[in-house]
Formats: C-alpha cells, sequence, structure tokens
C-alpha cells in the first residue's frame, strides 16, 4: 500500500514537472519569438532609412548652382540625406564625371545642352527635372542698346554650339538680323543668318568662363555671358546688362543623372527639394531676377 502510494506521488510529481517544464518551454519560445520579430522589424526600419538617406554626390557651376545646392542641404539633412557638393567652373567636365560614375548627379546644364553632349559623347544621361533658368545677358561698356551698336561689331559669345541660336535671339528679337524661315530660333546656328544689314560678326572662339573678363578689358563693343558666370564674376544679369532674356526662356538648368537614377528616392527627393517653396524663395531673395525659379 505505502508503496502504491509512494508511485502515485511520484507519477503525481512528475506530471506536475512536466506540465511545469513546458510551460517554460512555451514561454521561452513567445520570449523568442518576440525578440525575433523586434529585430526583424528594426532591421526593417534601418533598411528604410538607409534607402531614405545616404550621400548624393553632384557637380554643379560655383554660382548659382552650388549656391542653391547648399540651401537645398540643410533642407535634406534632416531627412539623413547628404549632398556632396564638386564645384566645377567649366561645362565640360561636369558630364563626363557623371557618365564616368565619379558623381551621382551634376547641376549647371540646359537640355538643349545636354542634348547636344549626348549627341557628341553618347552618354547615357538624363534630366531628372528642372530647376531655374539663368536668363542670358548682353553686356557692353559703350552702349546702351543693341540697336547703338556701331555697323561691323563684333560680338563675342561662348564656344557653345548648343547656344548659338540664344545668342541669335536678342539680336532677331530686336529686328537687326533674321534667320532663315522656317528654323525655331533654339536650333538656329550663325550658318541660319539671312540677313544682317549692320554686319555683325559673332566670334564664338572663347570659353564661356572667360568672358567676364574679357568684358571687364572692353575687349569688344558687345558681349553675350551666361548668368552663371556673370554671377560668379560678380555682374548682375539685371542690373548690368543692356538687354536680358525674360522668364520665359526655353533654357531651364536642370538636374542630370545617368538614366535609371532619375527613379532613385533620393534623387526624386533632391528635385522635390530644389522645386519646392523654400528654394523658390531663397532664389527670389537672394538673385533679385538674376535667376529665376522654374514654375
Amino acid at each position: 500500500m505505502k508503496k502504491y502510494f509512494l508511485l502515485m506521488v511520484i507519477s503525481i510529481f512528475a506530471a506536475v514537472l512536466a506540465a511545469c517544464g513546458n510551460g517554460g518551454s512555451e514561454e521561452a519560445a513567445t520570449t523568442e519569438d518576440s525578440e525575433e520579430s523586434a529585430e526583424t522589424s528594426e532591421t526593417a526600419e534601418n533598411e528604410e532609412a538607409e534607402e531614405a538617406g545616404g550621400t548624393i554626390s553632384i557637380a554643379a557651376s560655383p554660382a548659382p548652382h552650388a549656391e542653391i545646392l547648399e540651401e537645398a542641404a540643410t533642407i535634406l539633412e534632416e531627412e539623413g540625406i547628404e549632398l556632396d557638393i564638386a564645384i566645377v567652373n567649366d561645362y565640360t567636365t561636369p558630364n563626363r564625371l557623371l557618365a564616368d560614375e565619379e558623381v551621382d548627379a551634376n547641376y549647371f546644364q540646359h537640355t538643349p545642352y545636354l542634348e547636344t553632349e549626348k549627341e557628341s559623347h553618347g552618354y547615357d544621361i538624363t534630366s531628372a527635372g528642372n530647376v531655374h533658368i539663368e536668363p542670358m545677358a548682353v553686356y557692353s561698356q559703350d552702349y546702351e542698346s543693341l540697336e547703338d551698336l556701331p555697323d561691323g561689331s563684333t560680338i563675342l559669345v561662348s564656344n557653345n554650339p548648343a547656344e548659338e541660336g540664344r545668342f541669335l535671339s536678342f539680336f532677331v528679337d530686336a529686328g537687326l538680323i533674321e534667320i532663315e524661315e522656317g528654323i525655331e530660333i533654339q536650333n538656329a546656328t550663325f550658318d541660319d543668318i539671312t540677313e544682317n544689314p549692320k554686319n555683325f560678326e559673332f566670334n564664338n572662339q572663347t570659353a564661356p568662363e572667360l568672358l567676364v573678363s574679357m568684358y571687364e578689358n572692353n575687349e569688344a563693343p558687345a558681349v553675350i555671358i551666361n548668368s552663371n558666370f556673370a554671377l560668379d564674376g560678380g555682374l548682375n544679369p539685371v542690373e548690368d546688362s543692356i538687354v536680358v532674356e525674360d522668364g520665359e526662356s526655353p533654357y531651364a538648368n536642370l538636374v542630370a543623372v545617368r538614366t535609371g537614377d532619375e527613379d532613385r528616392e533620393d534623387i526624386q527627393r533632391l528635385v522635390e527639394v530644389l522645386q519646392g517653396d523654400e528654394i523658390k524663395q531663397f532664389i527670389e531673395d537672394n538673385y533679385e531676377g538674376a535667376v529665376i525659379p522654374v514654375q
């Protein structure tokens, strides 16, 4: 009888231990599952943060492009996106850097120039979005209008073939020259001039970054200067020129990337910021019409 009672006690005790053991295992398993779930969630959040953040390397002209980017960088930094801005003071290097994957983007050019570069070099580059217009202007030390320029005047312009029509547009609009009928002004070249009664000569042998010093040295009756170089040289296109483009110019400056990268979240966010109200206000406050944000 005592033996039977002892066996019953042992059995009950074993059952209790088994129950406790199972409960402990289930509790441990539940705890482990919770920890794994938390770790998975944290990993996913970190991956999302990393995807949304990171660094964008971008090549840009000094003014106004790099200045605008510096302002945008303060906004993007709050979102975990850092801008690594490489200042380049010519028109040929930025697209090469982009094509060679030395930078993620560039910001210095307009669509006609980009298309010319793609055709010339085979670059697989595309626009991620327009940001601003830099109205080009004509400067003169001695004359107050295009009409005042004497017969046979030399007009210094940059050696950028994509902008020949843009240079000519000043004189076409003033009624001083005519181009071949049926040719859109943005596609026109000097060879398309059909009427030039004052025999103006367009000298396009100069790199654009040298035109400010040539104007300051009064090396020609008139000089046409891109606004980024004018601003960088201390000139205000609105105040210092004899004629300036208006806001209807088709030559909006853009952010360029390798084709396909325009879909990157960080690139899209960069363009959104550059087109946003804060940057528009910055442009209007700091450049007073010398740079015009896109609408």
